[in-house]
């Protein structure tokens, strides 16, 4: 196996992976899976116009189910996504 080098930043790191052969410097066979629970995924924030009737109808189904509305959109979209992705 090959020294992994050193790299003066993050850019030069990338630039060397995307030329090298990861199988030259690591011995994938000894790989183990890994979990990173406090790992959150990045967030984008979006302007989304929604007619006010349909922002207030997902209020109130928020509100029934004690959860913020945002985060009631992002399940509902998940969901959607999740289901259009198998069909």
């Amino acid at each position: 196996m090959k020294k992994i080098p050193e790299f003066e930043n993050e850019d030069k790191e990338r630039q060397f992976w995307a030329k090298a052969d990861s199988l030259e410097y690591v011995d994938w066979k000894k790989a183990k899976k890994v979990v990173f629970p406090e790992l959150k995924p990045s967030v984008k924030t979006i302007s989304l116009r929604l007619p006010e009737s349909l922002l207030e109808e997902i209020k109130l189904l928020a509100n029934k189910r004690d959860v913020p509305y945002q985060s009631l959109m992002k399940i509902f979209l998940s969901e959607r996504i999740k289901k259009e992705l198998s069909a």
